[in-house]
């Protein structure tokens, strides 16, 4: 394709609501297009990226047996209700109603769709196990849209969906998916690593991510420094540590005026934010809890949805009708259940609120202290690796893959079954995977950048090669060459672009290098005397002089 037939659409400027780097070299490479906060166009070199990326998915998940479906991007509610997620989900779930009044909703994700089909054309054990995959638009409403195509509202997934007789066919088909995921990020060139995971509001018990390393990532993945433990920072199970025994020291009630935080406390009182205890009030279906953790640790909300369900943190009018003092809550003298967390546990002497505005306890220990114990934090480097073996490493991650072992919690309550092997109708077992393919692209430029712009794998690339003719519209040898060079690449069938635009040589370049084409070829009057080209790899530094007679045997050899 020549330049001056496709919309060019980069950017010198930085956008000024890009915070990461995908995000910035996507829109100034002209990828995307912000339309709305969370939606996004795709450009037309963005859209040939894309489409590569689905065709590598498609060739491997076809290769593993799945089949290809299509389903709608609007759905009923009455198989959200079915399934009981119509009021579980969120307002994720962005809900609607038609013109007759009845009510439907934007998919982010297709359980519920694909067990109704399932249950309709799927009888006999006979049929089993299947596997159904699409690539299709998602909406999900996010409550802050952010990194781009990272964290959209709007995206672009690959969900599938496996039915099955027995708990062993769908371990199976899990582990044959696994296998077909990592085919799939390896042809895309990543560094991925697939860890142990919460399959959060999906479901299931058993469930792997696939992770692609980045300093941006929003996902936190805890290595252990001396085994092969992974695992997402929400799936680490942390073990009580060992108590320290110390002298006990008398307790006191210090006056703190305004400082409320566990920062401001520590300061005020010189003392380690490690012996200071912060109480957190959470309102679960059923009650308010108090839980207890140490003053530099977080909590983990997976952790305490896994434990107590669905919960909010208490508001301030509800702290205080519970007779508690914002700013000031301790362990002692609560009127509701207190749960401490394993590390805070084993403290003594520690600093914690005394109830009471304006002031904190010193010197606090757990006898005569009412309580349970939980592991209700968040890992942090150094912690003992839940193996056994080493100590825990933590680095950021960007989720683009997730396998999940359903069970029966979709099929069981849409009365999906077959007939069985006994002549009787049995439930079907049901596996998920997903891959996100929108967010493939943000990740992969991750991985793949340097000041200048995107180094693209060429497998994905927009365009393998890009001819930069100097002078293409005022020299005619120039033009020649370079016209001659580009129809005998198309012959190839090499994916080639003629930049044939009447822009400053400095300008061509700069956009090649930024929508990081891999293999670049510079033509000048110079080159044209000598029977050579300028030849550059969008991966290195040096320039090499390419005789004309070597070049098409050179370019083959290098996308080979």
């Amino acid at each position: 394709m020549k330049s001056t037939s496709l919309l060019i659409a980069t950017k010198r400027e930085l956008p000024s609501d890009a915070k990461i780097i995908s995000h910035k070299l996507m829109i100034r490479a002209g990828l995307i297009s912000k339309s709305t906060s969370g939606l996004y166009l795709y450009l037309p070199m963005g859209l040939k990226i894309l489409q590569k990326i689905e065709a590598i998915i498609r060739d491997e998940m076809n290769k593993s047996g799945a089949q290809e479906v299509l389903m709608p991007v609007v759905q009923s509610a009455k198989l959200w209700q079915e399934s009981g997620r119509w009021n579980k989900y969120g307002k994720e779930l962005l809900r609607f109603k038609d013109r007759h009044d009845k009510d439907f909703c934007l998919g982010p994700t297709n359980e519920e769709v694909i067990v109704d089909l399932a249950r309709q054309y799927i009888r006999s054990h006979k049929q089993l196990p299947i596997n159904f995959y699409q690539i299709q638009t998602k909406f999900r409403d996010e409550i802050r849209p952010r990194f781009g195509v990272m964290r959209a509202r709007e995206f672009i997934m690959k969900d599938g969906y496996s039915f099955h007789l027995s708990t062993e066919s769908m371990q199976d088909e899990f582990n044959k998916m696994h296998k077909t995921y990592c085919r799939i990020f390896e042809r895309l060139g990543l560094k991925y690593y697939p860890v142990l995971a919460d399959s959060g509001s999906i479901g299931g018990e058993n469930s792997v991510e696939f992770h692609v390393l980045a300093d941006n990532g929003e996902d936190k993945i805890c290595f252990s420094d001396s085994s092969d433990f992974i695992a997402n920072i929400e799936k680490v199970a942390l073990k009580k540590p060992l108590s320290v025994k110390a002298p006990v020291q008398q307790e006191k009630k210090v006056l703190t005026k305004n400082k409320t935080t566990i920062e401001q406390i520590a300061d005020f009182l010189k003392v380690a934010k490690n012996i200071c205890v912060k109480v957190l009030i959470i309102k679960t279906k059923s009650k308010f809890l108090a839980l207890a953790l140490r003053g530099d640790y977080d909590i983990n909300i997976t952790k305490v949805q896994n434990l107590y369900g669905d919960f909010s943190f208490a508001s301030d009018d509800e702290i205080k009708t519970l007779g508690l003092k914002k700013g000031f809550i301790g362990v002692k003298n609560l009127n509701i259940d207190l749960v401490v967390d394993y590390s805070a546990s084993v403290l003594s002497n520690f600093v914690t609120g005394a109830n009471e505005y304006d002031y904190h306890l010193t010197g606090v220990n757990w006898n005569n202290i009412s309580f349970s114990e939980e592991d209700l934090r968040n890992a942090v480097d150094g912690d003992q690796s839940p193996c056994g073996k080493g100590k825990l490493v933590i680095k950021h991650g960007i989720e683009v893959g997730h396998i999940f072992q359903l069970d029966d919690i979709y099929t069981k309550p849409l009365n999906a079954g077959v007939i069985g092997k006994n002549g009787k109708q049995q439930i079907m077992k049901m596996g998920c995977y997903g891959i996100g393919i929108s967010r493939l692209i943000a990740a992969i430029i991750e991985q793949n950048h340097d000041d200048k712009g995107i180094i693209f794998p060429q497998i994905i690339s927009p365009f393998k090669l890009i001819i930069i003719p100097i002078n293409y519209n005022k020299s005619h040898r120039v033009k020649a060459l370079a016209d001659d060079l580009y129809n005998k690449f198309i012959n190839l069938n090499i994916e080639v672009l003629l930049d044939d635009r009447k822009e400053r040589p400095g300008v061509m370049l700069t956009d090649s290098e930024l929508l990081g084409i891999p293999h670049r070829i510079v033509i000048s009057d110079s080159h044209v005397d000598n029977n050579s080209v300028e030849y550059k790899a969008r991966n290195q530094n040096d320039k090499i002089e390419i005789k004309l007679n070597d070049l098409f045997s050179f370019i083959q050899s290098k996308l080979d």
